[in-house]
């Protein structure tokens, strides 16, 4: 049993030592932030300047406006009061489903990325560094064979423009820890669901399309989605735990599209998709759809790469996260009761 001094000593520690959350105003980061906050950590969240999202950030998190890509702005968010430490939790990125080549996603992604580490070189009060990169990171192996973490990175082996800045970004991370000494570890996220989207995001906006029956046919294929709060509490728990120079992987068990929608049918009572088309024919009908988008100038309703998506393995291996972090994750059914409850609450489906 702890007595009363040690509390107070544990306390003492907790205000002495402040955690810097990049990407704060988003669905991952901001729930970080929650969860830090109610374990009673003091939180400085970094957010674009007048980004409306940021109103859903506790009002006891603290708000520093800047960009990733503006080191003036990113010192003002490090700089703290003389005797305190800081914990840097680098979540902000740019995601895109789109595969070709954006400059922006990677001046922000790897460039901003590089901003971080420069800073945290800088300021000796930074004593960890949990850069959040992603499953997409990691190459793909064949199906049927399990993904497990890599110990170096290339833009290379892994598709589309938002995994590369992500596996660049990556190496980078881990380049700093062992030429330089940073004490970093990073954490591999698969794809993010839960309650508490405030911006509506991919996932959350697929979700919404099929409970309000919007989706008129899924496609044969599967994914790897994670309750936000597990993946949040999971990045946390690696910047009390996790090792410098190792990474993460911060998944869930696949689940096929059909598995999953009638999930959804099930808990929300909406109308179920009735036909899911092959990956073949999805292939062929999304390549279809981009050559007229082309012509046109319209967003394609799909795309080979989500296709690809959907296609490829996404059996990832968490044991390492489990093991080494405490990392757990709830069932799917879970996330998807609470998910509709607040799409409900927040009025955004009926």
């Amino acid at each position: 049993m702890k007595t009363i001094g040690n509390k107070k000593t544990e306390k003492a520690e907790k205000t002495r030592t402040m955690y810097l959350v990049t990407g704060a105003a988003g669905f991952l980061g901001g729930t970080i932030c929650r969860q830090l906050i109610e374990r009673g950590d003091r939180v400085r969240a970094f957010v674009l300047p007048n980004d409306k999202a940021a109103e859903y950030l506790p009002e006891e998190a603290e708000i520093a406006e800047g960009d990733l890509c503006d080191m003036e702005s990113l010192e003002r968010f490090f700089q703290v009061p003389q005797g305190m430490e800081t914990i840097v939790l680098h979540i902000a990125s740019i995601v895109t489903v789109n595969p070709d080549y954006s400059q922006k996603v990677m001046d922000v992604n790897v460039g901003g990325t590089k901003n971080i580490i420069e800073m945290c070189k800088k300021h000796k009060e930074c004593k960890k560094l949990v850069y959040c990169s992603s499953t997409g990171a990691i190459p793909e192996q064949p199906k049927g064979v399990k993904i497990k973490e890599v110990e170096e990175f290339r833009a290379d082996e892994v598709e589309g423009c938002y995994s590369q800045s992500k596996a660049l970004a990556t190496q980078a991370v881990l380049d700093a820890v062992h030429m330089d000494g940073l004490n970093a570890c990073v954490v591999h996220p698969s794809g993010i669901l839960g309650p508490e989207d405030f911006a509506v995001g991919e996932t959350t906006g697929t979700v919404v399309q099929i409970i309000n029956g919007e989706m008129p046919m899924g496609i044969d294929g599967s994914f790897n989605l994670c309750d936000v709060r597990d993946l949040a509490r999971g990045t946390i728990l690696a910047a009390d735990k996790g090792k410098a120079g190792n990474c993460y992987i911060l998944g869930n068990e696949e689940v096929s599209f059909r598995d999953f929608s009638k999930m959804l049918v099930k808990e929300a009572g909406c109308k179920k998709i009735r036909f899911f088309l092959p990956l073949k024919a999805a292939n062929f009908l999304a390549a279809m759809m981009e050559k007229k988008a082309k012509k046109s100038g319209e967003k394609p309703l799909m795309t080979t790469f989500s296709v690809y998506n959907l296609a490829r393995n996404n059996t990832f291996d968490s044991s390492k996260a489990k093991r080494e972090l405490g990392y757990s994750t709830r069932p799917y059914e879970e996330t998807i009761h609470d998910e509709v409850l607040w799409l409900k609450q927040a009025g955004i489906i009926a």
